[in-house]
């Protein structure tokens, strides 16, 4: 097989990172992509990071048996505490996670940043390297998207809990959910530039493919496999939300055992 037809892999804890997958289709629609979703053991957020590396190893096989031709790693959590891990143990195919495009946009900033993730991508202090940074966890946002809170009062409230108090010029939506509510984010903190780590990691992977020659040029659009290691009817409903009312998304459950 022409490896420029094979897809390309991603993963993430559970569905969230199928913004980031809504943002490759954007600038790289003739791609084929595999999807996993390990939303059978999310979230990935409050775990230890000696189970995040294992899950991520895992999630990684997967999708080396789909024959992919490079993987991204969705997750934030994932990226943030086993990226470099996954890259030296995979050595041999190209692994992309979301957090290096965004500590390489904004390294040399003077502006006062604000990131704002899970408890264990924020613990993992991988943002530290960002100059005057101001870190968050928001541990609650994700529950709260997935039961369909994404506009209104209660996720209003929510996001002043959290963010109400935090002044700073850019804001980095350092978990998969978050560019979900990106108008109430944008509703309590108006004058701050948001940023989202799906639209860098598409726009690197795009530059990659095309750099090396393995971008996709038949002229049929290649298929796109969405799998799951859970399913049930609001996982359906939940994914619909992250990759958007006009692609239809059939989840195929897979079982580790």
């Amino acid at each position: 097989m022409d490896k420029r037809n094979k897809p390309v892999g991603v993963f993430d804890s559970g569905l969230g990172g199928l913004t980031v997958v809504k943002e490759i289709i954007k600038v790289l629609p003739q791609e084929g992509i595999v999807y996993l979703g390990d939303t059978a053991r999310v979230p990935y957020g409050t775990r230890s990071n000696g189970i995040i590396k294992q899950f991520s190893e895992e999630n990684v096989n997967f999708l080396l048996k789909k024959n992919v031709k490079c993987i991204v790693i969705a997750c934030h959590t994932s990226s943030a505490v086993a990226g470099n891990y996954l890259k030296k143990e995979f050595h041999n195919i190209p692994i992309f996670d979301v957090v290096t495009p965004v500590l390489k946009s904004l390294e040399e900033s003077k502006k006062k940043i604000g990131v704002i993730g899970t408890r264990a991508t924020i613990n993992s202090k991988v943002y530290s390297k960002l100059n005057k940074v101001v870190q968050v966890p928001c541990p609650l946002f994700v529950p709260f998207i997935e039961e369909g809170e994404i506009k209104g009062k209660l996720i209003e409230n929510l996001v002043i809990k959290y963010l109400g108090k935090l002044r700073v010029e850019i804001l980095v939506l350092a978990c998969t959910h978050y560019p979900i509510i990106r108008g109430v984010i944008k509703k309590v903190l108006p004058n701050t530039k948001l940023i989202n780590p799906g639209v860098l990691i598409a726009g690197k992977l795009k530059k990659y493919l095309i750099k090396n020659n393995l971008v996709n040029y038949q002229r049929a659009t290649a298929k796109k496999s969405f799998y799951v290691t859970d399913l049930n009817e609001r996982f359906i409903k939940v994914s619909q939300m992250f990759l958007g009312e006009n692609y239809r998304v059939k989840l195929k459950k897979y079982s580790w055992k």
